[in-house]
């Protein structure tokens, strides 16, 4: 950053103006604080920003993988596991603040929230489930199944085993369509109809499915289908 006047260097300017008026380049200079050789920590922040899997600039940081960012010349081991970290933080970080923000956790608002930014981006489906105690709150979330583009495969075993691990006495099943489209599909009616029978039979009970898609969701609940 030498090479940079230290009125337009991104630390420097995030302690004169606050980090809210730095780009998101400045932003990821700052935190992965030197450059290389060939590179600034701005321009390398650039090039990283750049980087498209699947979504380019500030988004693809909740997709790149470690080998992603050590393709790139200035990136070892130490800055891709800083990039890493700065991705789950932010996940987190939203997870938390949908979770505090609605005092119903299993109404399908609150679940879509809690849910968006993790599902959202991704191109491939996963199906998750929240289990929750008698209170309704949330005890756990699991990853049942990480499926392709169009399609998962689950068995209503999955979801009772790992109801019965935790304790739970309800689950809402969550999972994403990557078109964005969240639709339900006739196997994800037959999915949910399977399940719900199931969990009746053992006396937990599937409140709710949620289907994700870009910014937008749907309930089987409220669809009538459950």
């Amino acid at each position: 950053m030498k090479d940079i006047p230290a009125e337009e260097r991104p630390y420097e300017r995030c302690l004169a103006m606050g980090p809210e008026q730095l780009t998101d380049a400045e932003l990821l200079a700052v935190i992965i604080r030197t450059g290389s050789r060939e590179a600034t920590s701005l321009e390398l922040a650039q090039k990283i920003l750049a980087l498209n899997y699947p979504n380019k600039g500030i988004l693809g940081l909740l997709h790149l993988s470690s080998a992603d960012y050590m393709g790139l010349k200035g990136v070892g081991q130490v800055k891709a596991v800083q990039l890493l970290c700065i991705g789950e933080l932010s996940r987190r970080i939203w997870k938390g603040a949908a979770r505090r923000s609605s005092p119903v956790m299993t109404e399908p608002e609150a679940i879509a929230g809690y849910c968006m930014e993790d599902m959202r981006h991704l191109d491939h489906e996963q199906v998750r489930a929240l289990f929750f105690d008698t209170r309704q709150r949330l005890i756990r979330e699991e990853l049942l199944s990480k499926g392709t583009v169009n399609a998962s495969v689950l068995s209503p075993r999955e979801v009772f085993l790992a109801a019965l691990r935790c304790q739970a006495v309800t689950v809402i099943l969550v999972h994403n369509h990557p078109s964005g489209d969240p639709t339900p599909s006739h196997e994800d009616q037959l999915l949910t109809m399977r399940v719900k029978e199931a969990g009746e039979a053992l006396g937990i009970y599937l409140l709710d499915h949620i289907i994700i898609g870009d910014t937008t969701f749907i309930s089987l609940r409220e669809r009538g289908i459950l």
